[in-house]
């Protein structure tokens, strides 16, 4: 049984990740064809396609806390926090390590900050009942929906910048021809990307992509849920914060790490910022939304993987200052320093071998 368990997490990881590659291949496909602006296109359907593992995991998690699994609910906290956490300290760290990463004026002075002041109005949002409410998550995807609308009043008044869009169209430079098994997976790739021109297909590998992204959160939830309590004995926030959330963060890593070998080092910021902040505002509120009456706990180890998360935001804004304005390998040894510190404290304090940090509240 164990064995069956681990094994659906692997598999709700492949289903997250390539239905989150089939979802944005095909929505963006059906986007351009209707002649929508690729600014807009990679601002919302491929941003949001890039965040699905993680919506979807919060609003799986969200449904099953409403049925009283207090367990799931834990897993929407660890999976947007640690999210978070993962995408600006490891994944953002490996991507300064490989390239110098320019951080944009716009990025070091508003989205930035914005990420973290809406930081800070989570943190309150859960401190308040220590808990969060179906009304708390309608506060959030509304924040969200300004922002967005701000966005995009700010882009038609400026050039727009290159999105992670652009990935999924670029790169189509002739490669040496290979025989065999990865041959076969040469010729079944071109014969996708051919595919790709029909709009049927476009529609196809949406609804596939979304489905494999439901299945692959509920495997994931569902696995994560049993590991941390039959297998591991371990707080399933612990499985939350490191496994799930580094799970869902897949898309990012692949994404960003990529643009720094590419040389699309705008994305490599843009990406984690934009996604962090849907994961605060979009992704936990339809989580929030979805527990309906009951709720979602805010305790003590979610209030330091919050604080964490703004302590992150925080040394990147400070990085982004630097010299160039770039973000080089001492930012990334610093990233990468700061995530396996704080992950060994984490670990220890839950597991007991360390005292938790008394961390001050402004509700009780």
């Amino acid at each position: 049984m164990a064995v069956l368990w681990i094994l659906a997490v692997i598999v709700g990881f492949v289903f997250l990740v390539k239905g989150a590659d089939f979802f944005v291949d095909g929505a963006a496909g059906i986007a351009a064809k209707l002649k929508v602006s690729s600014f807009i296109i990679g601002l919302t359907i491929v941003a949001l396609g890039t965040s699905a593992p993680e919506a979807a995991v919060s609003v799986i998690g969200g449904i099953k806390a409403a049925f009283g699994d207090s367990e799931a609910a834990s897993v929407i906290m660890g999976n947007v926090l640690g999210s978070n956490m993962i995408n600006i300290l490891l994944i953002l760290g490996i991507s300064a390590l490989v390239a110098k990463i320019p951080v944009e004026k716009s990025s070091r002075c508003i989205e930035i900050p914005f990420l973290i002041i809406v930081s800070l109005i989570f943190i309150l949002l859960g401190d308040i009942g220590n808990g969060f409410t179906w009304y708390d998550g309608l506060i959030l995807i509304v924040l969200y929906a300004l922002f967005m609308a701000y966005t995009i009043i700010m882009a038609k008044r400026t050039q727009p910048a290159l999105l992670e869009a652009d990935i999924s169209s670029a790169q189509t430079a002739e490669k040496p021809q290979r025989t065999g098994f990865f041959g076969w997976l040469d010729r079944v790739g071109a014969k996708y990307e051919e595919l790709k021109d029909k709009t049927w297909f476009l529609i196809v590998i949406t609804i596939v992509g979304l489905g494999l992204v439901v299945l692959g959160a509920k495997l994931v939830v569902d696995g994560a849920t049993y590991i941390a309590q039959d297998l591991l004995m371990i707080p399933t926030s612990i499985v939350a914060i490191t496994v799930v959330a580094f799970g869902t963060s897949l898309p990012e890593l692949v994404t960003s790490v990529s643009a720094a070998k590419k040389g699309d080092m705008g994305i490599a910021t843009g990406n984690i910022i934009g996604s962090n902040i849907a994961n605060l505002l979009l992704i936990a509120g339809l989580g929030f939304v979805s527990s309906a009456g009951t709720g979602v706990p805010f305790d003590v180890s979610s209030l330091a993987d919050g604080y964490m998360s703004i302590i992150a935001a925080a040394v990147l804004l400070a990085f982004s200052f630097a010299k160039e304005n770039k973000l080089g390998k001492i930012a990334g040894i610093t990233f990468l320093a700061l995530l396996v510190a704080y992950y060994a404290y984490r670990i220890c304090a839950t597991l007991g071998v360390c005292p938790m940090i008394e961390i001050p509240t402004l509700f009780d």
